[in-house]
């Protein structure tokens, strides 16, 4: 798959393609179908597929402060998305200008002139242009004018449930990675640099490895939780991990920390990743350092049963 920031430098002799748009973030279920039918169009009519995701996202530009916790970093979403079968990986950098660019210009300006789109496929809810005023509707319109087709795709739902990025967020807010993952297709996965911490885990006997996440990364609530842990050489292990303050030892910072069991090893430095599999109990102060201990054990004990399981 081909990667690229900007439409300003599309590779050589660049003909006509299928493309589907949106962030994506997290490239659930729903982005998966849609995704999905991208890639199949694109192969009976014999094109190129691309995905188009905008960054920073835009709601951060439209409404400073207002960026939702991100589930996939960039280079996450482009990982994923090629294995869905996407030929090139697009993204735009959005700017006040961009969003306010009339819809029938984005189309005109990005998907005709720049592209050369054939087909474009969407989710039904799909808008664009200056203060979202297209549609799927206008969309299709728009395609008999300029001569590609228009797909808006149906949504993805569940035991009544929709999915989208708003709803994984809300789950994994509330530390239910279950349903997160049951949306994700995959469990919800942080990534950051191993930082030093106050090294009271390995005086405990528990020495943890400190995840400095991204800026708007999606963390889940304070709690326990059993975790596949992913060193910076691919390597998948059991984590017991801790989100929150540690209040025993009244903390402040809020950490992602993760003790990776049956291991002695320094990840200081190294990128990693944590999927979340199951959150083990809430956070809580305990009483002594003993107590403690003893609950960390039974955490431990707990995480290395589930991840056998799964």
């Amino acid at each position: 798959m081909q990667r690229w920031r900007g439409l300003d430098h599309l590779p050589g002799g660049w003909g006509r393609c299928v493309v589907t748009i949106g962030v994506f973030d997290g490239v659930h279920k729903g982005h998966q179908a849609l995704i999905g039918r991208a890639v199949e169009l694109a192969t009976e009519r014999g094109l190129p597929s691309v995905l188009m995701t905008f960054d920073p996202h835009p709601s951060e530009v439209v409404r400073p402060g207002s960026h939702p916790a991100q589930l996939t970093t960039l280079r996450r979403r482009a990982e994923l998305v090629e294995e869905l079968g996407i030929d090139h990986f697009v993204v735009v950098p959005f700017s006040l200008e961009t969003s306010r660019m009339p819809a029938a210009e984005f189309v005109h300006e990005i998907l005709v002139e720049k592209l050369h789109a054939a087909a474009v496929v969407v989710g039904e809810n799909f808008t664009f242009g200056h203060k979202a005023a297209g549609n799927v509707a206008l969309l299709r319109q728009l395609g008999q004018r300029f001569g590609f087709v228009t797909e808006g795709a149906d949504l993805v739902s569940a035991d009544e449930v929709t999915y989208s990025s708003t709803y994984v967020r809300a789950c994994i807010d509330a530390g239910d990675v279950k349903a997160a993952a049951e949306a994700l297709g995959k469990p919800h996965r942080l990534e950051g640099i191993v930082v030093k911490g106050d090294g009271r885990g390995k005086d405990l006997g528990f020495p943890t490895a400190n995840l400095s996440t991204p800026k708007f990364a999606a963390v889940p609530a304070d709690g326990i939780y059993a975790c596949w842990f992913t060193d910076a050489k691919g390597k998948k292990l059991k984590a017991a991990v801790s989100v929150g303050t540690n209040p025993t030892f009244s903390g402040r910072e809020r950490r992602v920390e993760a003790f990776v069991l049956d291991v002695d090893e320094d990840y200081y430095g190294q990128r990693v990743a944590v999927d979340f599999v199951e959150r083990l109990r809430g956070m809580v102060k305990f009483d002594s350092v003993e107590a403690l201990l003893e609950e960390m054990h039974r955490d431990v004990d707990r995480t290395r049963e589930l991840l056998t399981e799964s």
